[in-house]
């Protein structure tokens, strides 16, 4: 079966033979959690980003072409999926000491729930202090989640009924909202949450409602980019910034698309944002031009396929957001899919291998192809999805 080559169980100090210092390790484990591991292929990579230097400057985005880390500062959306990753490794180990080390890196996050230029407040803010405070209840989280939807919520326009994505690209368009956008409003659902405060809840379903309108075309595929008319609220162009073309399908906002309306369904239960989620499910599995892996073309309308990039952030993102489809949904056919990927993405096709000292696990992903930057690279926000889709089949028994 293929969850039986994903997952087994052994003696955590086995399966982590090849770290430094195992009965000491052994000795930090939290005795609630169970020692649930990966192959031995993958997590002799986890001491790569535990002991990967703690520098405010330098959270780990990219690998360059030549070996070399690329650095970014909490400003850059990808900042918080390091820390998000050094936590699910303690979901996946029981070892305190990854949780310990995304501690260590969360204080530089802080000064992002200030930060109101931008949308990648979910994406910076809740991959890494959310799910630190999902773990430890630590009021001090509590309060800068909270702080950070407020500044969120400073670019919602009552008006249009979404949340501004750029400040960027006046000459380009109005208000323009990418489909990315949808991770971000976890953010608010979990606001409302904490405070009771049924504002962000009722931004962030209307945000979802109006994206479930307007970004998908009849095939349920999605665009990336609709652009708002600031006076009208009404859509004024659709087109794209990451994509092959306007009319393109750009995997990794497919996977956003699936993956926020699954989100969107656990906080709201409205069944229209699980069935938008079956469309995409739907669209994204049954692709003609599908790898046999499974592991999306970076655009699945590249005229180059089968010679196209491969994009494993994108597969990361649609393997864990089928996992919680699956949950909600008597439809058989979705764990399989994903569970299948992740088989794909254990393997030595897309590990990195044990010689290479740097802090990420999946190679294989691309960044911004139109702008021919991060292509086939290793990127961080892959190995957080990837983490969290193997933590959700473990959790769920898969």
């Amino acid at each position: 079966m293929i969850k039986t080559r994903i997952l087994f169980v052994l003696i955590l100090a086995i399966a982590l033979g090849c770290e430094e210092n195992t009965q000491q390790d052994s000795k930090e484990k939290d005795e609630t959690t169970n020692s649930l591991t990966v192959k031995p292929s993958l997590s002799a990579r986890f001491h790569y980003l535990l002991n990967y230097e703690v520098d405010s400057t330098k959270f780990p985005r990219s690998l360059e072409e030549n070996k070399e880390v690329r650095g970014v500062g909490s400003s850059d959306w990808t900042s918080g999926f390091f820390p998000g990753s050094m936590i699910y490794l303690y979901h996946l180990t029981g070892e305190k000491k990854y949780l310990d080390r995304a501690e260590q890196w969360i204080p530089f996050m802080e000064r992002e729930q200030w930060n109101g230029r931008t949308h990648d407040m979910g994406f910076k803010v809740y991959s890494s202090i959310g799910k630190a405070y999902e773990i430890t209840q630590n009021e001090h989280y509590k309060a800068v989640l909270i702080q950070s939807a407020k500044t969120l919520m400073t670019r919602f326009d009552p008006k249009v009924g979404c949340i501004k994505s750029w400040d960027f690209g006046q000459d380009r368009w109005q208000y323009p909202v990418i489909i990315d956008n949808m991770l971000n409003l976890e953010l608010l659902f979990q606001a409302t949450r904490l405070t009771g405060d049924s504002s962000y809840h009722q931004a962030a379903v209307s945000h979802a409602t109006l994206t479930m309108e307007n970004h998908f075309r009849s095939d349920n595929s999605s665009y990336h980019v609709v652009d708002y008319d600031v006076e009208t609220g009404q859509p004024v162009q659709k087109i794209t910034h990451q994509g092959l073309n306007d009319e393109s399908v750009w995997s990794r906002g497919q996977g956003w698309g699936l993956y926020g309306f699954v989100m969107a369904y656990r906080y709201t239960q409205n069944p229209a944002f699980l069935a938008q989620a079956e469309q995409i499910a739907d669209y994204l599995m049954t692709l003609d031009n599908l790898p046999e892996d499974k592991i999306f073309y970076w655009d699945m309308k590249d005229p180059s396929i089968p010679d196209a990039p491969r994009d494993a952030s994108a597969a990361a993102v649609i393997a864990s957001a089928l996992l919680e489809l699956n949950e909600n949904t008597t439809d058989e056919r979705y764990a399989p899919f994903a569970l299948a990927i992740l088989d794909a993405m254990d393997s030595e096709a897309y590990i990195l291998p044990a010689g290479l000292t740097v802090p990420f696990l999946l190679g294989h992903s691309t960044g911004n192809y139109p702008k021919d930057d991060e292509i086939d690279q290793p990127i961080a926000y892959a190995d957080y999805y990837f983490l969290e889709a193997l933590y959700r089949s473990m959790r769920s028994g898969q």
